[in-house]
């Protein structure tokens, strides 16, 4: 089984939040998921990023793979900073 970090889209038309999920990479978007990796809200101004760093690492060591969005969101909140450091340290 592939897993996936990716997004899953949530709230109502025209006000997307969106949670950051690991799924199997065959699941549909708004699937069910494994586990609940954080939260994303755009529409906040600036954009809210909450991301748990334990569940996502685990994941990473466990070789999910992210889409672009996550990783974007990934960076942004510093996350993939630690990996490539800790990668690195090795």
């Amino acid at each position: 089984m592939a897993v996936k970090i990716r997004l899953t889209r949530m709230g109502s038309k025209k006000r997307p939040s969106y949670r950051i999920v690991a799924t199997d990479s065959r699941s549909p978007r708004d699937g069910k998921y494994l586990e609940l990796i954080g939260f994303y809200n755009p529409l906040a101004n600036p954009a809210e990023i909450r991301i748990n760093e334990e569940v996502a690492l685990k994941w990473i060591k466990n070789g999910a793979i992210l889409t672009d969005t996550a990783k974007d969101l990934f960076s942004k909140a510093g996350i993939m900073k630690k990996i490539h450091e800790e990668r690195q340290s090795k």
